[in-house]
């Protein structure tokens, strides 16, 4: 697909490249510059040109020559009939200074009409396979506020590696199985029995989830069975507990995240590990390839030694790692249970290795960074090259806020707040574009009454009334003048003069470039930024260039850009999962 600021560059070079060989050719330059590495950069100052190639001053030791004088040569060799490029210009040291002409901005309306709602894709994946898995919460209660933005971090980042040449595969991984499925059920049979028993004071597990969440389970297990499994032995109680839970509560979680606008490709369960005896058979090749060891009755994945061979074969010193704190993990207990980082392991080989994705990208919560380089290199031990295969989006925290005071707890939970409980709150739209604000490095403040502002100071707002803006526009010169948006090729760019035309061109050109950093570093908060760019932009043309009543080559040039303006907002905001609405 077309990156018109790559094509510039690209030609950059390549007339420059063509110019040095017609003035060595007619012996102005000598031999030698064949193989000048230059940079080619995009001046933060337009008045030094739109390009800037280092060609002169790479070139300058090769050739023996002083840069200016390279560059002076150049200069008088180029030949940009034709091209992207109206003017060069010599600067500082021997800059080489390239302006763009009417051709570019010409083709850069093109691009966008052409390639529509798939312009900005590219190539990086090539038809790999990936999986991202976000979200995973534990389906013993509410989703919260932390799932809220792993989820939309994780739907946008795979939208966004779809875009760029990925097969993408999202799942949930669901933990029906260990210790906390174990605490739920005894959580609800506890709450069970006051129910049957009507008495508040019976023993609760100190442990035990809290929740108003798990009350009502509990009531609604007695209003369907009564008081059958008072009577039952309390592993078979527990059992059913879960179960019940489970089958309650996943539903809902589905039934949010339908809500919130994630759908995934599979709901995986850890129980299926379990059951087939894939979690055994998993320890069971750690310990064949001599990574565990018996200690206390458990055994143990040597961690440290997996850790030191990933480490240095990262780089790092034997004197680095040896100061590292590293310690082993226990895979099985004493009691024969697996733990939770064997099932982890076995998991993500069934990942890698049994459904053979190309990579693995899973969203996960800051408090997880201790596991990350632990699982990779548990894997590396496993032969599937989990440094590399595995990556790990790790997400700060979100402060939740309302009057400018933190809000920490759900009325009707007395917990977290829950997911619902915000999109009962706020609009999904606001929600996505949100929690999608900032880069997943960053703790996140969300606040609650600026999301519900109908201004320019909620950036979801003000993106999508750019777009609304645009249609109205577009709807108000149709059956007012009888003007319809031309093609881009009845459109004569030579007419975009001011400087926020030019920019505004330039900001339409930059959403590919977006797109694969927005892939290249896993941060989907990229495409948020550039959209509230490209929004600014177009707002401060429309309120400096004219429409109604110019002359007919410059009215249709400028109708163009800006409905050219409305399908890249469009594009990036359904990228986002968030709506474009075409009145407001």
């Amino acid at each position: 697909m077309t990156n018109m600021i790559q094509s510039a560059k690209d030609q950059v070079a390549a007339l420059t490249q063509a110019a040095y060989e017609r003035a060595a050719a007619a012996g102005v330059l000598p031999a030698g510059g064949e193989g000048v590495k230059a940079t080619i950069e995009i001046p933060k100052d337009t008045a030094h040109g739109d390009y800037a190639s280092s060609f002169a001053m790479a070139g300058a030791k090769a050739l023996h020559m002083a840069p200016r004088a390279i560059a002076q040569a150049i200069v008088d060799h180029l030949e940009l009939e034709g091209s992207y490029f109206n003017k060069v210009e010599i600067a500082g040291p021997g800059f080489l200074n390239f302006t763009l002409g009417p051709k570019w901005y010409g083709d850069v309306l093109s691009a966008v009409e052409v390639e529509g709602p798939a312009y900005g894709s590219g190539d990086e994946g090539g038809g790999r396979t990936v999986m991202v898995e976000f979200v995973s919460a534990n389906p013993t209660g509410p989703m919260h506020m932390g799932n809220a933005r792993g989820g939309v971090l994780g739907d946008t980042l795979a939208n966004v590696l779809a875009r760029d040449g990925w097969k993408v595969w999202k799942e949930f991984y669901v933990n029906d199985a260990g210790n906390q499925i174990n605490k739920f059920a005894r959580s609800i049979y506890a709450r069970y029995q006051q129910i049957v028993w009507k008495d508040d004071t019976l023993p609760f597990p100190e442990d035990g989830y809290q929740g108003e969440d798990i009350r009502e389970l509990a009531q609604a297990l007695y209003e369907e069975c009564g008081g059958d499994f008072i009577n039952e032995p309390e592993e078979d109680a527990l059992f059913q507990m879960a179960q019940f839970g489970l089958e309650r509560n996943i539903p809902k979680m589905k039934e949010d995240l339908k809500k919130y606008g994630i759908e995934y490709d599979q709901w995986y369960m850890e129980s299926w590990l379990h059951d087939r005896g894939f979690v055994a058979d998993t320890v069971q090749v750690l310990t064949d390839k001599g990574w565990t060891y018996e200690k206390d009755g458990a055994l143990w994945l040597n961690t440290t030694e997996l850790l030191k061979k990933k480490y240095m074969a990262e780089g790092r010193s034997q004197e680095q790692v040896d100061k590292l704190d590293l310690k082993d993990d226990v895979l099985r207990r004493a009691n024969g249970f697996y733990t939770y980082f064997a099932a982890d392991i076995a998991y993500h080989r069934n990942k890698l290795e049994e459904r053979k994705f190309d990579l693995a990208i899973n969203i996960w919560g800051a408090d997880h960074h201790g596991h990350v380089a632990r699982l990779q290199a548990a894997l590396d031990g496993l032969g599937l090259d989990g440094s590399r295969r595995l990556v790990i989006v790790l997400m700060q925290l979100v402060n939740l806020l309302q009057d400018g005071k933190p809000v920490r707890m759900s009325k009707r939970t007395g917990k977290a707040i829950a997911l619902h409980d915000l999109l009962d709150e706020i609009s999904v739209d606001a929600a996505r574009y949100y929690f999608n604000n900032r880069a997943s490095s960053s703790p996140l403040d969300f606040d609650l009454d600026l999301a519900v502002r109908q201004d320019s100071e909620n950036p979801v707002y003000y993106v999508q009334y750019a777009h609304a803006r645009i249609c109205s526009l577009v709807a108000r010169l149709a059956e007012e003048d009888g003007v319809a948006v031309p093609a881009a090729a009845c459109v004569d760019a030579a007419v975009f003069a001011t400087t926020e035309e030019l920019a505004l061109v330039k900001s339409l050109a930059q959403y590919p470039e977006e797109l694969h950093l927005a892939t290249r570093d896993y941060d989907p908060s990229r495409i948020n930024r550039y959209l509230t760019a490209l929004a600014g932009d177009f707002h401060r043309f429309y309120n400096a260039c004219r429409l109604k009543g110019e002359e007919a080559a410059v009215l249709a040039a400028r109708l163009k850009l800006a409905d050219t303006v409305r399908s890249v907002l469009a594009n990036g905001l359904n990228l986002l999962g968030v709506t474009a609405p075409e009145k407001m």
